[in-house]
């Protein structure tokens, strides 16, 4: 047994299933595609469900595999023991109904006997305790010992997940020597110490469960394979954890450097290496996968990895920012297996630093706050006291505190805290967020109804042309299958051949209608279910469809037409942000309508004016070109030769569909466009707007739709210059600039007068000023006079009577404003304008505050001021020394 590498061991495993005809898949993104049961990607055979389930064909029945996995539910353990970490990639071989158990456990010692030489003294084989045509196997046919077989109960050796395939499990493990065993008499294979570690997984999926403890043999049984890469280094190079493993050691080495600290030294400084070491792994593929940091989701994961990561980094004496120098590590360590990590490096540091930055301007008043808080519970002396719901709702919904973070540090010192009551207000917050966008699919029901039916294939011949024969294969109504539909059923049909785009990549699905000698269906949108079927959802508008029926599909030619524009408009536009802000924008996502396009792209800050106007002209300039746009189809490496562009979680086929306008803009798309970026006609930006942290969004329009932008602006400047009874719009400028003068010349006049009157009524102030044992004590009311215009006069009783305390009311635009002054005379006598206007604004139910000299509050608009004045002599009996 030779020193191995990480990814040398990665290579090895893949190259060893090429040579048995497996066809090697490079690993899919971390977001799961067109599969909502799941976060993020957590084991090899994830992305794969669908072959695995029938419900898709794959590529090949032998497939091979190393995966990028992301597991959360043990974030909180993650460096404090150096057995947990949130990314770990799973190698795998596969048969999707081919080979069986025979050829899974001779390839799998045949690789870690022959090729990796693993002494036989020191691995060990577990199988599902009856399992014993795998314990035949396994001696008689791959010539392992029977006495290092360990049969082992259901909850070790047997795979299941609810209902569907399953089947008894065999493990290999390796023995690391009795020094590492836990000491027990009973210490064997199976023991949960350091001695025997699993190191490869063979699922023998060969039964369906019903849910109820039916098992039926399958007809093409299954082999899912999984074995962890970072967990087969540690015995391939003798260390005793990830941590120590090459490629992520040199990680933490780099996080060492920064930090100017050592490995093994402290044990608490070992806990803050090893998060940050496995936390920047993990939000560096989660980025390049196109994850980016929110409140919610998959985004939530990578924020608070990332921001676990930044306090471990202030808890070792790192100041600065400094995870986003780490990222470029961790790409040089993994570049060789994953290449598109050097295609978004920049962009992926750009994203790091900036929620770095971010988080670096909360956690120093959330980190105040929570100390004030713990503080104060420790000088209280409470038994038990906790931190409640609401502060830790507070740390996270205004400082961004990840509550797990709140927790550890909590933890640190010793505090619970009221979890329940905090999960009552994130569930209410959610429930809001959720009304908000509420989204009424009618048709989510189709999914379950359409897995049913009979398999058929179908054509798709949009790209050509946008009117079709075609025949009537299912039609679904109400949630069920039926034979046929009438006049005013709303229902949805599926074709053995269509011209209608089903929505995807952001274009909206066709609309249209399908038509027969008997009858006319109103097709309203055109969408994918997940077994790949083409929905026509619409409206029975006349007559009868019966299953069988030969009809004509009608795609609406000037709403497609329309969508075309948009679309290819959308590829135009991504080629101008790219150039006018720089490579770091990708899109991160689309939508393309018949009225507008709306795009969504990675940048770090407000697009500004002069760029925008750059980017339209950019886009305004190739329409005029009148350039051919191309659309052809390759195989991925020729696409990604090309340099065209795909989308960061998008998973593309091993033939993709490129569409072209010169070299000026390529991107993987399989959407409809134009024929030439003339027939765009024109493009303009509606709006830019952000959307979350580090990305924007334009809404634009071209073709008919900048005429009526055109037609609507033209109408708003004629209402506006009839409303100034002009007779030429083009005075519209100077008139406007003329009226704004004037106002602001009679404001002039108005705050002149408004002072002469506040001066006379000052004068009457002071004179009918009471004494409150030696504090002049007066108050009045304004109308139409503007909070600043108090402050002005509250000045001149400070400089002009500083042994006053004054309470000025203002009625400007029917809201009541109050200031309260004291002079420095009446200040030594123990009166604080802050103090006085909280009291007293209190008294209406408003509030106030503000310095010992002047202060300003606020108080419901229908509420008498002459119940302040009232008032006012004892608060201020009560408040002198």
């Amino acid at each position: 047994m030779q020193w191995t590498g990480l990814n040398e061991l990665r290579e090895k495993f893949l190259s060893f299933f090429e040579s048995k005809q497996h066809t090697r898949l490079p690993s899919f993104p971390l977001v799961p595609i067109d599969d909502n049961s799941l976060l993020l990607i957590n084991s090899g055979m994830a992305p794969m469900k669908k072959w695995f389930l029938g419900q898709a064909t794959p590529p090949n029945k032998r497939v091979t595999t190393c995966q990028k996995c992301i597991r959360t539910p043990d974030i909180e353990r993650v460096g404090k023991t150096s057995r947990h970490g949130t990314y770990f990639e799973m190698m795998g071989n596969f048969s999707f109904g081919d080979y069986f158990k025979v050829e899974a456990t001779k390839w799998a010692w045949e690789f870690v006997t022959e090729v990796l030489e693993l002494p036989v003294d020191k691995l060990w084989v577990t199988i599902y305790l009856d399992d014993d045509e795998a314990f035949d196997i396994w001696t008689k046919q791959v010539g392992v010992s029977p006495d290092r077989i360990v049969r082992l109960g259901k909850e070790d050796n047997f795979w299941e997940i609810g209902t569907g395939p399953c089947g008894p499990c065999s493990e290999i493990y390796y023995d690391r020597g009795p020094e590492n065993s836990c000491g027990k008499p009973d210490c064997a294979v199976g023991c949960d110490c350091d001695r025997y570690v699993e190191f490869w997984n063979l699922v023998f999926s060969q039964f369906d469960n019903d849910g109820n403890g039916n098992y039926t043999k399958l007809e093409h049984p299954n082999i899912d394979t999984g074995m962890g890469l970072e967990r087969l280094a540690c015995i391939m190079q003798g260390v005793d954890n990830l941590f120590e493993v090459d490629t992520v050691q040199n990680i933490m080495k780099h996080i060492m450097e920064i930090a100017g600290v050592k490995y093994h030294e402290s044990e608490k400084t070992d806990v803050s290496l090893r998060v940050i070491t496995d936390h920047i792994r993990s939000t560096t593929f989660m980025i390049c996968d196109g994850v980016i940091p929110s409140n919610e989701g998959r985004g939530y994961v990578l924020r608070r990895l990332l921001r676990r990561a930044a306090r471990h980094g202030r808890l070792l004496g790192i100041q600065e920012n400094f995870l986003y120098k780490v990222v470029d590590t961790v790409i040089q360590e993994n570049k060789t297996a994953y290449p598109e990590l050097v295609e978004r490096q920049d962009y992926i540091k750009k994203v790091v630093q900036v929620e770095e930055e971010r988080f670096s301007k909360t956690i120093d008043q959330g980190m105040e706050l929570l100390n004030h808080i713990l503080d104060e519970l420790s000088a209280s002396e409470v038994e038990n006291a906790r931190l409640s719901g609401e502060q830790a709702f507070k740390l996270y919904d205004t400082f961004g505190f990840p509550v797990d973070l709140t927790k550890e540090i909590i933890e640190e010192r010793g505090v619970d805290f009221e979890e329940d009551r905090f999960l009552e207000l994130m569930n209410e917050q959610r429930e809001r967020a959720r009304n908000a966008r509420a989204d009424l699919d009618s048709v989510g029901w189709s999914d379950d109804v359409l897995a049913g039916i009979d398999e058929f294939g179908f054509d798709f011949l949009g790209y050509e042309t946008l009117e079709t024969p075609a025949g009537v294969q299912t039609l679904v109504k109400n949630g069920e299958i039926v034979d046929s539909i009438e006049e005013g059923d709303e229902a949805i049909i599926l074709l053995d051949k269509t011209p209608f785009y089903a929505e995807s990549g952001g274009q909206i699905g066709d609309a249209g209608s399908i038509e027969s000698d008997i009858g006319v269906f109103e097709v309203f949108d055109c969408k994918k279910s997940a077994t790949g079927h083409y929905m026509h959802i619409g409206r029975m508008k006349t007559g009868v469809v019966q299953k069988g029926d030969k009809v004509k599909a009608i795609v609406n030619m000037a709403r497609r037409k329309a969508i075309m524009r948009n679309h290819t408009a959308v590829h135009l536009l991504q080629a101008a942000l790219r150039r006018v802000l720089g490579d770091h924008v990708h899109q991160a996502g689309s939508l393309v309508e018949p009225d507008r396009l709306r795009f969504d792209f990675s940048h770090f800050s407000a697009v500004t004016p002069e760029e925008l106007r750059k980017v339209e002209f950019l886009v305004n300039e190739k329409i005029l070109e009148a350039i051919d746009v191309s659309t052809r189809e390759m195989s991925i490496d020729e696409a990604k030769k090309s340099g065209a562009m795909a989308l960061f979680s998008e998973k593309y086929g091993d033939v993709v569909r490129v569409v072209g306008v010169d070299d000026y803009s390529v991107e993987l798309c399989g959407g409809t466009h134009i024929q030439n970026t003339a027939q765009i006609g024109l493009f303009k930006i509606i709006s830019e707007s952000s959307v979350a942290a580090g990305i924007r969004r334009i809404e634009a329009t071209t073709g008919f739709g900048v005429l009526g932008l055109l037609d609507e602006a033209n109408s708003t400047i004629q209402q506006a210059a009839d409303a100034m009874k002009l007779g030429d719009p083009h005075e519209l400028v100077h008139k406007a600039a003329a009226l704004t003068a004037q106002l602001k010349e009679k404001d002039r006049e108005l705050e002149q007068m408004n002072e002469k009157l506040a001066d006379t009524k000052l004068d009457g102030l002071m004179e009918s000023a009471m004494d409150i044992d030696g504090i002049k004590l007066a108050g009045t009311v304004f109308t139409g006079t503007k909070p600043e215009m108090l402050r002005k006069i509250g000045d001149r009783i400070k400089e002009n009577r500083p042994d006053m305390v004054a309470l000025l009311c203002s009625f400007y635009e029917g809201k009541p404003s109050l200031m309260m002054v004291c002079g420095k005379d009446a200040i030594k006598q123990g009166m604080h304008a802050g103090k006085l206007i909280k009291e007293v604004s209190a008294i209406a139910g408003g509030s106030g505050g503000g310095r010992p000299d002047s202060a300003m509050g606020g108080i419901p608009k229908d509420f008498p001021p002459k119940q302040l004045f009232e008032k006012l002599p004892e608060i201020i009996r009560s408040m002198k020394k």
